[in-house]
């Protein structure tokens, strides 16, 4: 008898391997000891998806787990799959627990449960099939098999339809998915398998590392494989962008191009009539627009009513759910809704004032990669201006807000769904002038180190939602409460003698303004030889509005993009009034910095028997790349150090 090679070996062993049933698959996973930071191991995440000629598509998972900690066992004690009836179908079709004994045990149906899924401010139905795992322990593994059938995002729907006619897509014909590849423990293998009409062109792109690729053809389908083996989880850094920014993820599509997409956005909206207007809205957009002074003046007024009169809750469900928008006369009539009904009032109200309006979907949190699949979370407005320009508008993030959309969305990318069809777009960065915070202090340092003075503070665009937000955010009797607790996050000892303020509701009447006289006794340290204290100003006052000052900034460098909430201009001065001193010890100074990301300049100057302050700080944009981390950490370091060390004068 002839001995194999070893080659052939070799190719036996691992032929088995791709075999080996689940019991050996766990067993052979590893333990902790191999995976030292991890609680549990995905051995294998298995999805077959077979797609109609509808778009209609019908997913068997199958999941394998091996349990390597006792913190692990806690975590996958119970499974949780969440669903959407209107749109997805989901069973559970078997659940086994392997023993590390050998002893292998199938759950019974008693331990599958199907209920309503927790819900907060969206109230549309979705539900969860539970799995009750039970107590598990190291060693310990389970797989799941589960069908599924449908999409994420619910459309328009009929009872009378047959029973799977609900959970074709939105664009009908169409397919789409988006495969992440990032979890939070490690991944031994990942197989995601789709088998195509071969009337129907695949588009897909692999993004943030590699994927092996195989494809087959299956006479009136082609099948396609994606692997990936031995994925570690990512480690998350303080202020980074979205893992879906940076992670691998796989985006499939049929769709040709982004003006498809437009096309089917804008018309799946007309034909269902999302926008027709009614007298009773009529009579509203006009009485809102009495006081209308020009074309951007009447966009104002109707957005803003609608971002502040339609409240923020999702609790009408069936028709006109998902990508198509509901109707503005229920939600006129519900006053409530979430952001496609508010970007669906605005665009019913602008119509009703003779505008050409229409909606845009965007993705807010994260980036939009350039495939048309949906990659999409949030609902917004377009209005043609009488120069022919588009301006986005976005009601649902500036409730008390004085911009029309917010910058807080700078640098995220929309699609637009108009007649003539539209490119994937990007929102401009915002410049930090229109952002500004202006502190200016004026005060006195008293003989027994008390501190008397006033401060006035400005705020506009972002800086002034966050200062107003103070008190919008509070009961009214609690408002001149929550802006002394404000500085007394700094100041513990102060004493306020006299506030006053914008009004917060009056966002249209014009910026933040905020007046404080104050005193703080033993504010600075003086004896015979030394006076020692930081000027007031100098702080760290209205942190909020200064959201650069949370960054941490002890990270020597950063691995991926990192984000601010909002450009921002930060301008502090002040003057302050001396006890009799003969020359400066020490005096916190700093050179310039300047860079794509940000900017500083700060200096001290004795006038007198006066100490001037002036700091400048430049928060150029939203997202940044690595490479600008030392920039923009030098920046929050400059602030901080005159925030931090102390004025030191000799007597």
């Amino acid at each position: 008898m002839k001995k194999l090679s070893f080659s052939l070996i070799t190719l036996f062993v691992v032929q088995l391997s791709c075999f080996a049933g689940p019991n050996e698959l766990i067993k052979n996973a590893g333990t902790s000891k191999d995976y030292p930071k991890a609680d549990y191991l995905v051995v294998l995440d298995e999805t077959k998806v077979d797609v109609q000629e509808s778009g209609l598509s019908y997913n068997t998972i199958h999941k394998i787990y091996k349990v390597l900690t006792h913190e692990g066992a806690k975590q996958l004690n119970v499974l949780r799959f969440d669903y959407e009836p209107l749109s997805a179908f989901i069973e559970i079709k078997e659940v086994k627990i392997y023993r590390k004994n050998g002893v292998v045990e199938t759950l019974s149906q008693d331990k599958l449960y199907d209920y309503p899924a927790p819900a907060r401010m969206i109230y549309w139905g979705a539900r969860q099939k539970m799995v009750d795992i039970g107590k598990l322990e190291p060693g310990d593994g389970i797989e799941v098999s589960l069908f599924k059938k449908g999409f994420t995002y619910a459309l328009l729907y009929d009872g009378d339809q047959p029973d799977d006619s609900k959970y074709i897509p939105p664009m009908h014909g169409q397919f789409y998915d988006i495969i992440e590849y990032w979890y939070s423990q490690p991944v031994l293998k990942k197989i995601y398998e789709v088998k195509l009409p071969n009337t129907k062109e695949l588009h897909y792109k692999f993004f943030h590392g590699e994927v092996t690729v195989d494809s087959k053809n299956m006479g009136d389908k082609t099948l396609y494989r994606f692997t990936k083996k031995h994925m570690m989880p990512l480690e998350r850094e303080p202020g980074m962008v979205a893992f879906s920014d940076v992670a691998p993820k796989l985006l499939l599509t049929t769709t040709a191009d982004w003006e498809a997409k437009s096309l089917w956005f804008y018309g799946v909206n007309e034909d269902y009539g999302s926008f027709e207007s009614t007298p009773d809205i009529d009579k509203k957009v006009n009485e809102i627009l009495k006081e209308a002074k020009n074309e951007m003046d009447s966009i104002s007024l109707l957005n803003h009513w609608v971002a502040d009169n339609i409240r923020y809750s999702g609790i009408s469900m069936g028709e006109g759910e998902g990508y198509t928008l509901h109707k503005g006369e229920m939600t006129f009539s519900d006053r409530c809704g979430v952001c496609k009904d508010k970007a669906g009032m605005l665009i019913t109200f602008l119509r009703a004032a003779g505008f050409e309006s229409y909606p845009a979907m965007t993705m807010a949190g994260s980036r939009i990669e350039d495939m048309p699949a949906d990659q999409f979370n949030h609902s917004v407005t377009m209005v043609k201006l009488s120069n022919g320009q588009y301006k986005i508008l976005d009601p649902t993030w500036i409730p008390f807000v004085r911009e029309e959309w917010s910058s807080l969305e700078q640098q995220q990318n929309y699609l637009m769904g108009v007649p003539e069809g539209a490119d994937l777009m990007i929102t401009p960065i915002s410049p930090p002038e229109k952002h500004p915070l202006q502190i200016t202090g004026n005060s006195i340092i008293l003989e027994d180190g008390t501190l008397e003075g006033t401060i006035v503070v400005f705020a506009e665009g972002q800086s002034d939602a966050a200062l107003r937000g103070m008190f919008t955010r509070n009961f009214k009797a609690n408002w001149d409460n929550a802006l002394e607790n404000e500085l007394r996050n700094i100041f513990e000892d102060i004493e306020i003698i006299e506030v006053t303020y914008s009004n917060p509701y009056g966002h249209m009447d014009g910026p933040m303004n905020i007046f404080v006289k104050y005193r703080i006794s033993d504010f600075a340290i003086i004896s015979e030889s030394e006076i020692i204290f930081t000027p007031f100003v100098a702080s760290n006052i209205f942190k909020r509005a200064q959201t650069h000052l949370y960054a941490n900034i002890k990270s020597e460098e950063k691995k991926y993009p990192f984000r601010d909430r909002c450009s921002r201009l930060v301008e502090l001065n002040e003057t302050i009034t001396l006890p009799t001193f003969s020359k400066a010890n020490y005096l916190p100074e700093e050179n310039d910095i300047d860079g794509t990301a940000a900017a500083f300049k700060g200096a001290y100057k004795i006038k007198n028997n006066q100490l001037l302050l002036s700091e400048e700080i430049i928060i150029k944009k939203r997202l940044f790349e690595p490479s600008e981390w030392d920039n923009y950490k030098s920046v929050v370091k400059a602030q901080q150090k005159f925030a931090d060390e102390k004025v030191i004068l000799s007597r």
